[in-house]
């Protein structure tokens, strides 16, 4: 997992919030050409949160597109999703790696340079660093790191770097010319209220970015 570019999530706040069932934005997601999507359900139940797994796995197995669930480790056998995200208070990586699959994609969210040293003994398939700028869309009780951790990421571990907090589209060059493996946009998915165009929007700045 060397490329990611666009790695979208769909946050069930974020969701209620602006009136759009998470089913649909994953679909539109899914329409405007995005090959990884995150499910961040904090408020659904696991029932409710399997159902709506169930859903997007279908939905995005057309695409060839990846799904990884937020936290639920114990979720992805059974919805057939792709892999899980955690963060530093979540199950440790060596057990995520017990309860899943070889191939199962297992991403890490760092905050700082030790965070992200960590890794090195981990086996992660990405590490997310952040929040690199200021968001509202999750508390994550650090302050905003700005571009320069994701330069000092990459240069101390080899893992894919992924770029989160507060990306919006006119960001992704200085990012990605940091030498990020890709960005998590969650937010800015719904600028305009059409995540299909923006999604395409994204992914016409990345393809131009790797010209």
């Amino acid at each position: 997992m060397k490329k990611v570019g666009l790695y979208t999530i769909v946050d069930q706040a974020l969701c209620s919030a602006h009136d759009w069932d998470p089913v649909r934005l994953a679909k539109s997601i899914l329409d405007g050409g995005a090959k990884f999507i995150q499910l961040r359900m904090s408020l659904a139940g696991s029932g409710a949160f399997l159902q709506l797994c169930d859903r997007v796995v279908a939905a995005a197995e057309p695409f060839n597109a990846k799904v990884i669930l937020n936290d639920r480790a114990d979720l992805v056998r059974m919805s057939g999703s792709h892999g899980v995200h955690v963060g530093q208070s979540d199950l440790p990586l060596p057990a995520v790696r017990r309860l899943l699959p070889g191939k199962a994609i297992v991403g890490l969210s760092t905050h700082n340079l030790s965070q992200v040293t960590a890794v090195v003994a981990e086996n992660a398939s990405y590490i997310a660093v952040g929040p690199i700028f200021e968001t509202s869309t999750k508390q994550t009780g650090y302050s905003a790191r700005g571009v320069e951790l994701v330069k000092r990421s990459v240069a101390r571990q080899d893992r894919p770097v992924v770029a989160i907090g507060g990306i919006t589209l006119n960001r992704v060059p200085e990012i990605m010319g940091a030498g990020a493996a890709g960005v998590a946009v969650i937010s800015d998915l719904l600028f305009g209220n059409q995540p299909e165009r923006r999604v395409r929007s994204y992914l016409d700045c990345l393809e131009g970015l790797s010209k």
